[in-house]
């Protein structure tokens, strides 16, 4: 029997539920939950009462599913690395998602912190970051951040270009200090990922050639005022398997070795990018799966080499808070459209967009949506949901199976939006930013605060120079 218009109309991965009203284990946080009502809570706290107090768009951040997954992942590389006799420094990429609330957590839960900018940096000192638990990547690091970083007493900053490696020179000397770094090198590894995504292949502006690490090394080393701890690489994001991280190791030891020759090499960074599962077709590893085979392949190589395993480090942000958040918003519009002579899609408008959520436009990212302020006996209807913005591809959800009698005035919720989304957000048309509400234990807190149209115009000089003449 062939497939309903509605069916070979959606993409092939996604599947019609069998429960419309349904919340995918892996996709959700643990803690969301629907009443006898169907209406739907996260972290014990209904989401119509967080709507109707916070407003709409909302991001929800679930603290105690945050904490969990950074203690589970610090447990999961301690315990790989232990059984392969060496340590592990595990960071929290801040560009996932970073306010003070979330360094606390992180911080509380045995994690350091990585940023990547001045604000970041001043982010993750604000939340109670020791200088000395941070690490500091970028491709264009300023005079100024360097200077501050240096003075601060960073634990580590991660160089990326010769002319960083001149700044620094500069700056220790001018301070007398001695500062810590690595070198970020492309293994030439290509992550199965977007190509936005993948960061070790070789025509991009992060790191160095491989083959170039020895000349990099050796530069730094010539500077009194800088110690070389070892190498990083990072091949990408959203990765689900080991493979690529097996392979990047085996190439990053092989340079490690020719350099741990030379003289002590403490440290090896082999970064993050592990997935999360953004829909019910999403397979990502196990935590513990992707701790044990990073390690071993290092193990691996190292015995390969006749070389002890250095000190780890990784990198993961998105696996942490990911999984954490749920956007809600109310809906706006449905409409059917006739896409062609066989099909019609629907289309919901909900009152955010590519303002709180850019991912799905920049990457063609997939994400899950329910309705949240009730449960729906209706059959479900392939829809797009789509936000405010003058953009045709303003898409939230591209496809996504919701209840028929979605309608406007309902609260609708969107998965796995913790990590990228508040860190991408823009005022895209003017569009205020919207809080970010933290729920544990039935409570839920502001961690920061969401934008108003008067705070946009504060910014627009303009105006005060319209008052002035007034």
């Amino acid at each position: 029997m062939s497939a309903s218009p509605a069916r070979s109309f959606a993409p092939s991965w996604l599947t019609v539920p069998e429960d419309v009203n349904a919340l995918a284990a892996g996709v959700w946080p643990d803690s969301a939950a629907r009443d006898d009502e169907g209406a739907l809570s996260v972290g014990g706290v209904d989401a119509a009462r967080l709507a109707e107090t916070y407003g709409t768009p909302l991001y929800v951040l679930d603290e105690g599913e945050v904490r969990a997954r950074a203690a589970r992942t610090r447990a999961a590389f301690e315990q790989a690395a232990a059984a392969h006799g060496t340590t592990i420094r595990v960071y929290y990429a801040g560009k996932a998602f970073l306010s003070t609330e979330v360094v606390r957590w992180v911080i509380e839960e045995g994690l350091n912190v990585d940023v990547c900018s001045g604000g970041e940096l001043a982010v993750a000192l604000a939340g109670g970051a020791s200088p000395e638990r941070l690490g500091f990547h970028g491709n264009n690091k300023s005079v100024a951040e360097l200077t501050r970083a240096v003075r601060l007493g960073l634990g580590t900053i991660i160089v990326d270009s010769l002319v960083e490696i001149d700044r620094l020179a500069a700056i220790t000397a001018a301070e007398g200090v001695v500062q810590n770094v690595l070198v970020r090198v492309n293994t030439g590894v290509h992550a199965e990922t977007h190509a936005f995504l993948a960061t070790a292949h070789e025509d991009q502006k992060f790191g160095f050639p491989l083959a170039d690490a020895t000349a990099v090394v050796a530069r730094i080393r010539a500077v009194p005022g800088l110690r070389f701890l070892g190498l990083h690489c990072h091949i990408g994001s959203q990765i689900f398997g080991v493979a690529g991280f097996a392979e990047s190791a085996s190439r990053l030891v092989a340079v490690h070795a020719e350099l741990a020759a030379e003289a002590d090499v403490p440290l090896l960074n082999l970064g993050g990018g592990f997935g999360i599962a953004y829909t019910s077709a999403d397979d990502p590893s196990p935590i513990e799966d992707i701790a044990h085979g990073v390690v071993a392949a290092v193990a691996r190589a190292c015995a390969a080499r006749g070389i002890p395993v250095p000190q780890l480090a990784v990198e993961p942000g998105r696996s942490i808070v990911g999984p954490a958040g749920v956007t809600l918003y109310r809906v706006g519009t449905t409409k059917q459209v006739r896409v062609d002579a066989d099909h019609e899609r629907r289309y919901v408008s909900v009152d955010g967009g590519m303002s709180d959520n850019a991912r799905t436009a920049l990457y063609g990212a997939a994400y899950s949506a329910r309705l949240a302020s009730r449960r729906s006996s209706a059959d479900p209807v392939l829809t797009r949901v789509v936000g405010v913005h003058c953009e045709s591809g303003d898409i939230v959800v591209e496809d996504e199976y919701l209840p028929g009698d979605l309608a406007p005035g309902d609260l609708l919720a969107v998965a796995a939006t913790g990590a990228y989304c508040f860190s991408l957000s823009s005022n895209y048309n003017y569009v205020p930013r919207p809080p970010v509400v933290a729920v544990h234990g039935g409570e839920a807190r502001v961690i920061v605060r969401g934008e108003t149209v008067d705070d946009l115009l504060a910014r627009d000089a303009g105006i005060a120079a319209i008052e002035r003449t007034a």
